[in-house]
């Protein structure tokens, strides 16, 4: 598919790589981009030739947040809410594992963005921060807290303070710190492990990580557990019974 604000490459073994592609704009999310990014992963979402998907940035920003030069123009306010609020879902949704390959600053939506993902690797240039706070828009509390927990998102929602690659990695904002120039060959590995496992297994897991954000433990227990491992022994039962 030809794109204008992405760049999307598909690799032998079900790996789909999508590249902010405003290098020039530090990867400033605008609403061509996110209607972009809607739509490659609608794609990506039906196809069975992508298992994993890889988001990553062009030069030397993973994305500085939403475009702001389009907030200034009122006549795009409705579609600027309309992608936003699409863009933000189609990614939490989508149902195949996500890893985010943070190649630089990764900052208010850029940061969202990374946040939404269910891995993160970053080089050591990345840096993490919701700048947004200072100018009156509250930032995206949610996601911070399943991954860092209450306290400290609490406090770097508040404060809109920066943080480095060391202390992202530190804090389990992300679970690796690579070379820049390493970074896509370690995210790369990393897809390679995750389609070492059924599509079926893939798919389960990642519906159980949506469906059980934020449940107690009972609820998500019987979820995770109960249900899914009664029928695996359902399944094998069956299998077992039938004639050899």
């Amino acid at each position: 598919m030809d794109f204008k604000t992405i760049r999307t490459v598909e690799l032998a073994g079900g790996i789909g790589i999508l590249t902010l592609n405003r290098p020039e704009r530090r990867n400033a999310i605008s609403i061509e981009m996110r209607r972009e990014i809607i739509q490659c992963l609608q794609r990506w979402k039906e196809t069975e030739t992508i298992g994993v998907t890889i988001l990553t940035g062009a030069g030397d920003a993973f994305t500085a947040g939403f475009d702001l030069t389009e907030f200034a123009r009122p006549e795009l306010f409705s579609e600027i809410f309309r992608t936003s609020s699409a863009y933000h879902r189609e990614l939490w949704y989508f149902p195949k594992p996500t890893i985010a390959a943070v190649n630089g600053a990764a900052l208010a939506g850029g940061f969202d963005l990374a946040k939404l993902c269910d891995i993160r690797i970053c080089s050591p240039t990345a840096v993490f921060g919701h700048p947004e706070i200072k100018f009156g828009i509250p930032p995206l509390v949610t996601p911070l807290r399943w991954i860092v927990g209450e306290g400290l998102a609490r406090h770097l929602c508040l404060t809109g303070r920066r943080v480095d690659a060391m202390e992202a990695c530190r804090i389990g904002l992300v679970s690796e710190v690579v070379e820049g120039d390493k970074l896509l060959e370690r995210a790369v590995k990393i897809a390679t492990e995750i389609m070492e496992t059924s599509p079926e297994a893939l798919a389960l897991t990642k519906k159980l990580m949506i469906d059980c954000s934020g449940k107690g433990f009972e609820e998500s227990f019987c979820q995770e557990h109960d249900c899914v491992f009664q029928e695996y022994l359902l399944k094998k039962a069956s299998t077992a019974s039938q004639p050899k």
